[in-house]
């Protein structure tokens, strides 16, 4: 069963971030103190780094071929109702989701996402049609429509585990970040769900939708070195990195703020194929019309043009 419970807003930035300051690749924001509700539930592979915390993360990275797609499944196992959220579902690959959350025994309370996607209908829609009673989480600056809206310095809870909710705008307007808890009885080192605001060795395209390159290289967030990276897409075959391999390695987010908005005004990227489809389905939690359904289907078929990236 599904329990709301209070929560204050806090600082995007852990007291822990302050002793590794990310040079060109930090930004601030700051976030005054709010109240409002968030979800538990539960999940994990890792261990919390604290003997006395029985939490356990399980963890699942799952990924969506055609438009390149990192889904992620945390659950806490160690708690009776084994919780579950997924990060950035994909319709396509709902059902196989859904039956791993099946097979693992986990109860799936939360489907969420990092912003509106351009590139791929979201799953979130199709979840809430299969399993009644999850809720659909997007950030309120999407201007999407979901079940809970979320705003910097929330934490999303499941079971004794939570995240952390960062603002990290520029490659759409309403942009956000999930990290893991910061507390003693979290997992550690710790996880941030970047969504397609960085990439590894990369960053997302911020050409359309509200994008920013000075936004984005301003709020990209500050963490210790070791916290792992977990982008909603890759297309050279990484699944992780860190803060301190991006602050080291990054080509873009390396450079200095006036080369990086060059960088980026000189992309010449093409205009992503499934823009106009994706973005008003993702915008109603991917609820489609039927029109819309033959439109994506057939933009998808093997005889159309191999993807477009909406990032790189």
């Amino acid at each position: 069963m599904l329990r709301f419970h209070h929560i204050v807003r806090v600082s995007l930035f852990a007291s822990k971030a302050s002793t590794f300051p990310l040079t060109s690749v930090s930004l601030s924001t700051s976030i005054p103190k709010r109240t409002t509700f968030a979800l538990r539930s539960q999940m994990t592979s890792f261990s919390s780094s604290s003997s006395s915390s029985s939490s356990k993360l399980l963890f699942r990275q799952l990924f969506e071929k055609e438009s390149s797609t990192y889904t992620y499944l945390l659950a806490d196992a160690s708690h009776p109702d084994k919780p579950a959220l997924l990060i950035d579902p994909v319709d396509r690959t709902v059902d196989r989701d859904l039956s791993l959350i099946q097979e693992l025994g986990l109860k799936l309370v939360y489907a969420m996402n990092t912003h509106v996607h351009a590139d791929h209908v979201t799953g979130t829609g199709l979840i809430k049609s299969k399993v009644p009673g999850v809720k659909s989480i997007i950030s309120k600056a999407s201007g999407a429509t979901a079940d809970l809206f979320v705003e910097p310095g929330d934490k999303v809870h499941f079971g004794d585990l939570f995240l952390e909710v960062r603002a990290t705008p520029g490659h759409t307007l309403g942009c956000v970040t999930y990290v893991t808890g910061d507390a003693s009885d979290q997992p550690q080192p710790r996880m941030a769900f970047t969504g397609d605001a960085l990439l590894i060795r990369g960053c997302g395209r911020t050409d359309f939708q509200g994008g920013s390159s000075e936004q984005l290289y301003k709020s990209i967030f500050t963490l210790p070195k070791d916290t792992f990276i977990y982008p909603a897409h890759d297309y050279k075959g990484f699944s992780v990195s860190t803060v301190g391999e991006e602050m080291q390695y990054n080509p873009r987010l390396t450079k200095d703020e006036e080369t990086f908005k060059n960088i980026m005004a000189n992309l010449n990227l093409s205009y992503p194929k499934m823009i106009d489809v994706a973005v008003p389905a993702n915008l109603v939690c991917g609820v489609q019309s039927k029109d819309n359904q033959h439109h994506i289907s057939l933009i998808q078929s093997p005889n159309t043009l191999s993807h477009i990236s909406t990032h790189m």
